[in-house]
């Protein structure tokens, strides 16, 4: 027994013996901290599996590690440190009072608190993951689209939730009459943040209307792209660049916005000038041809095809070319849009014909051939 005798020994108002307990608690925990955090995610996991498809377990894992570890963190700190006590010579208040231990303990509790809410909105997200796969199976964007505004929604409602069970627990606030006195403050709270209420609004629009879905192809103002998802605040599109645009939401049911996603085809409209060259009898075979090749392709609608000679210029003889592509596909109207140019130009070379050069290129050209500059200097010397 005497051998023992130095843990009951004091040292800053502790006993070694306490002072022991303290670093093992610490130590164990810090060793076995990610063991214990693993064990508990496996544990909550098999809640969910009979949900998930084969792969489930590597996103939960991914999502609760981080807030589960902190939740052991926090709690492996507050066991470590209730072993010791607060040097009387300190003359600290008690923690009912204002003072370094009630501050400390508040730190504690709002850590805790955090924590906890942490975990459980990971879990939205994961039943998110779950309900954003199932979606995938249905043909309809609309309950993807529904998915992430739920997601959100349930999160706002369980942060709202989280802060005043903290505010009554940590900071001991009656949260009764603190809701209360948001009747009379609601309209300060409404006006200060009247942009993020009109962008919450906007998202009701948008989900209620449906003038889009996640993943359709939408033009707002100058941006063009594809939308990637719709928030309480924003609307994320990825543009044509692959840039990532956030559209405040507000702006969205304000803007025109076309979607470009339900649209059936897309037409073309050109004009292409041929030289004055060309004569009346080379003039009606390329018409004759176009049109001909236009009501022979595929992709192109039978009878939406116009090809007229519309114009005398200063350039040339104007020709305007309309049809209308049977594809809503940007690149599938592209690539025939390519293949018509091609046939059209190898039409004019079969007639013994071309495209006219503009008459301001026409000039600098022949300035050019002319000798440019320096024939004009000789041309004014031999003047």
């Amino acid at each position: 027994m005497n051998d023992f005798s130095f843990l009951r020994e004091y040292f800053l108002g502790n006993t070694v013996e306490s002072w022991f307990w303290f670093a093992g608690i610490l130590l164990f925990g810090i060793l076995l901290k990610r063991w214990i955090s693993g064990r508990v995610t496996r544990l909550i996991y098999h809640l969910f599996k009979r949900y998930c498809k084969a792969g489930g377990l590597q996103k939960f894992i991914l999502l609760l590690t981080a807030p589960i570890e902190l939740f052991f963190t926090i709690l492996i700190v507050y066991l470590a440190f209730d072993k010791l006590e607060y040097p009387t010579e300190w003359n600290l208040v008690p923690d009912q009072e204002f003072g370094f231990r009630m501050v400390i303990l508040r730190l504690l509790q709002v850590a805790f608190l955090i924590s906890m809410f942490w975990i459980v909105l990971r879990l939205v997200d994961f039943v998110a993951v779950i309900m954003t796969e199932r979606a995938k199976k249905t043909e309809s964007l609309a309950d993807d689209q529904l998915v992430s505004f739920a997601k959100e929604a349930v999160k706002v409602v369980i942060a709202i939730i989280g802060l005043f069970i903290i505010l009554g627990i940590a900071f001991r606030l009656d949260v009764v009459s603190l809701i209360a006195g948001l009747g009379i403050g609601g309209l300060a709270i409404a006006l200060a943040a009247k942009e993020t209420l009109e962008n919450l609004l906007g998202s009701f629009t948008i989900f209620l209307d449906k003038p889009f879905v996640t993943g359709d192809h939408v033009r707002v103002g100058k941006t063009e792209g594809k939308v990637e998802g719709v928030g309480f605040r924003s609307t994320r599109i990825r543009a044509l660049d692959k840039m990532l645009v956030t559209v405040p939401n507000k702006k969205m049911i304000e803007a025109e916005v076309i979607n470009e996603t339900n649209r059936l085809f897309r037409r073309s409209s050109f004009f292409i000038t041929l030289g004055f060259e060309t004569n009346e009898e080379q003039l009606k075979g390329i018409l004759n041809d176009i049109k001909k090749i236009l009501a022979d392709h595929s992709l192109i609608e039978n009878g939406s095809e116009t090809v007229r000679f519309r114009n005398i210029g200063n350039n040339g003889l104007e020709i305007q070319i309309v049809f209308v592509v049977l594809s809503p596909e940007m690149s599938e109207f592209l690539i025939v849009q390519e293949e018509i140019n091609f046939q059209i130009l190898r039409i004019v070379k079969m007639h013994d014909s071309s495209l006219s050069i503009p008459s301001f290129l026409k000039e600098e050209t022949d300035f050019h051939q002319s000798g440019g500059f320096n024939a004009l200097s000789k041309s004014t010397q031999d003047d």
